[in-house]
């Protein structure tokens, strides 16, 4: 509760912000600087275990490739807590010059003139091949208008892990599972009698069945951007087939809550310790696995449906507030990133997906993935995925469905009676708009 008031607050004071325009949370009008002359620049990131060691082992290379710039870090326990504290720094002009955002809170900020317009760099810069960036991740940092409000850092997409000796012990050929029809008959076989072996586990909270609606011809609102759709039956027949999964057969389980990342690890962790014949999990994981016990499949289609989970983009941010030569330095750290040797440097060691088309050409990459098949998955399966769904309330929609989540997943509520409250909750935003 402590923290939805802190973040409620913060909106309130951003929001004040951006309507009077008395300021964007600037700091100072010119530049810190360290005792070496070099321009101080300060970002804000989370992200699980490995993506922060790596995440900073590039930050630390970048800091000695040069010396007019260097970047301070500072890491939070997740993406929603990365997000309200730099609300707070926003109100109380105290942000960082860069951030690592979930595509919709960059969105948010860029709304409300909050982060800068990258257009200015990137045009300015000869060197910069926007065709190279894989399209389905760059234009998520597009608005409507045109404004680059984010460039993509990586990108990620939930799919299938599974145990290759269980699957293997119950006759199952993972090629098979073109459905989630199959991999809910695959992990009925599984389950013992016991329940000392669950068939399938997906991972908490809303992004899974979203996913799985998406890949049954589900949509977030109509064409004419008027009707939230989120209780209808593209939507319903998938969440209440989970409830049924979860709480009736009893053949999937979902870990909820801990600290952090903590329920994510406790789920990897019955897969790898033979409790479970799989889960549905980040292409990040990939850095955490032993490809000895588990292999890795795309997600299925739902019934006749194609495939068409989420592939979404992590996003670096620029904040407005910062001084010209803080800009010059975030944006020389996101050109420093996303070439095309550190995107093959970064998706070899965390699993996510590069964002940069040549890297597949990068030849430390193409020998990896000639000898790791699985680490092709992530990259293969957003080809063909769905952007980061596009919440136009600024995230109201999406606040309902994680709600209807928890009640589907974990409190046994009928996905009727759950997306019903979700929907009027989310049309009576849409409807304010």
């Amino acid at each position: 509760m402590r923290k939805k008031l802190v973040a409620m607050l913060c909106s309130v004071t951003i929001a004040a912000m951006a309507v009077t325009g008395c300021g964007t949370g600037a700091k100072n009008s010119t530049a810190k600087k360290n005792a070496n002359g070099a321009v101080e620049v300060d970002f804000w990131f989370s992200g699980g275990k490995t993506a922060v060691n790596v995440l900073q082992d590039t930050v630390d290379a970048f800091n000695k490739s040069q010396k007019k710039y260097h970047i301070n870090t500072v890491t939070q326990a997740d993406y929603d807590e990365t997000y309200e504290k730099l609300q707070a720094g926003i109100a109380g002009k105290n942000a960082p010059d860069m951030a690592l955002l979930d595509t919709d809170k960059s969105r948010n900020l860029s709304e409300k003139n909050l982060v800068a317009d990258i257009n200015e760099y990137v045009e300015a810069d000869d060197e910069f091949d926007k065709d190279d960036y894989i399209e389905v991740f760059y234009e998520q940092g597009v608005d409507a208008d045109g404004k680059l409000f984010a460039l993509p850092a990586y990108g990620t997409t939930q799919v299938l892990y599974y145990n290759k000796q269980i699957f293997a012990d119950a006759g199952i050929d993972p090629t098979t599972i073109k459905t989630w029809q199959d991999l809910e008959a695959a992990a009925e076989k599984i389950t013992t009698d016991d329940g000392s072996v669950i068939g399938w586990e997906p991972m908490w909270g809303y992004a899974n069945l979203v996913d799985a609606a998406l890949s049954n011809g589900a949509s977030l609102i109509s064409e004419d951007g008027e009707t939230c759709l989120i209780n209808s039956p593209e939507w319903v027949d998938v969440w209440e087939s989970f409830r049924q999964w979860i709480h009736d057969d009893q053949i999937m389980k979902v870990h909820s809550g801990g600290q952090g990342w903590e329920y994510w690890y406790t789920t990897i962790d019955d897969v790898l310790q033979n409790k479970a014949g799989g889960y549905t999990g980040s292409s990040g994981d990939q850095a955490d696995l032993d490809f000895s016990i588990v292999g890795a499949i795309e997600q299925p289609g739902f019934g006749d449906n194609p495939s068409a989970p989420t592939a979404d983009a992590l996003q670096l941010v620029m904040l407005e507030g910062s001084s010209d030569e803080e800009k010059q330095g975030v944006y020389e750290f996101m050109k420093y990133f996303t070439t095309p040797e550190n995107q093959a440097k970064w998706s070899m060691a965390t699993g996510y997906v590069a964002v940069r088309e040549s890297t597949q050409e990068v030849p430390d990459f193409k020998a990896y993935t000639d000898e790791n098949p699985h680490a092709l998955v992530p990259l293969q399966q957003s080809m063909h995925g769905t952007s980061a769904l596009v919440d136009p309330t600024g995230g109201k929609i999406l606040d309902a469905l994680k709600i209807a989540a928890d009640q589907v997943e974990l409190e046994n509520v009928p996905a009727q009676e759950a997306l019903d409250a979700a929907q009027e909750t989310a049309q009576e935003a849409l409807d304010a708009l």
